[in-house]
């Protein structure tokens, strides 16, 4: 990690109606850190992601990455920018392949023309090998290369969730959104999901924001957790102060009680 701000979240709120999904949100992301946001359900941890990828322009405040102010951004541009995301419920291609379904992220950026396409020039299979080839890297890396023929809806829950991330690291982010990536694991699931993102971050370089209710995952890879409620934050700190915060420790951990 480095103290080279890399996201910032400026006063930022998200009004549905009278719903405050975010209030006055503020906090900042370091390159190469580990994030995790937690809270309860309605805390407003997906809006932030929604706000943050551009499926909600927020209501007020700024948000900038990389230097740049990205509120009114369209979502594609916000891709393009280098942000890319993972999503609560899996939202796989079921009949493509493994291996397809990461290709279909490079589509978007492809050079070569609707003539090529037609004629099957060398330029148009020079670089669908070299997708082929970029996207069984991604594969290897999450440790599905050898399931790279089968068809994405046949794999165990767990492997869906780390194809959709390899998927979005097809996308080429510099800021990777994982939501709720370890819903409906296992432990021993989540022992294996917290290798691979450490892995990940350390491989390509990556600063990850997640949001996740499994503490086991939280913290065992966050450098830094943020703490939500009613769209606030209620607390921010490293693992070690989270656990001992005592409104943290009340309201979520179920811990410091008076009996």
């Amino acid at each position: 990690m480095t103290n080279e701000t890399i996201l910032t979240f400026n006063k930022v709120s998200m009004y549905f109606g009278g719903v405050k999904a975010i209030d006055d949100l503020s906090f900042e992301i370091n390159k190469n850190e580990i994030v995790g946001i937690i809270g309860p359900n309605g805390a407003g941890k997906t809006t932030v992601f929604n706000v943050l990828s551009g499926v909600y322009i927020p209501t007020s405040g700024d948000i900038v990455f990389n230097g740049k102010r990205i509120n009114n951004l369209p979502a594609h541009t916000i891709i393009n920018s280098g942000i890319a995301r993972t999503f609560q419920n899996i939202r796989l291609f079921g009949k493509l392949s493994v291996l397809d379904n990461v290709r279909t992220a490079f589509y978007g950026k492809t050079k070569y023309s609707i003539i090529d396409i037609f004629l099957n020039t060398r330029a148009k299979l020079d670089e669908e090998e070299s997708m082929r080839q970029e996207a069984m890297t991604l594969l290897e890396a999450v440790g599905l290369a050898d399931k790279a023929d089968v068809p994405a809806a046949s794999l165990p829950y767990g492997e869906q969730r780390r194809l959709e991330i390899a998927r979005a690291l097809a996308c080429k982010p510099d800021i990777l959104l994982l939501d709720e990536p370890a819903a409906g694991m296992n432990p021993n699931e989540i022992d294996e999901l917290n290798k691979m993102i450490v892995s990940i971050k350390e491989k390509f370089g990556l600063t990850i924001l997640l949001v996740e209710h499994q503490m086991r995952l939280i913290m065992g890879i966050c450098e830094r957790i943020i703490v939500m409620n009613f769209g606030k934050s209620l607390a921010m700190g490293t693992p070690s102060e989270i656990r001992n915060h005592k409104e943290v420790l009340e309201a979520y951990l179920g811990k410091g009680r008076k009996k």
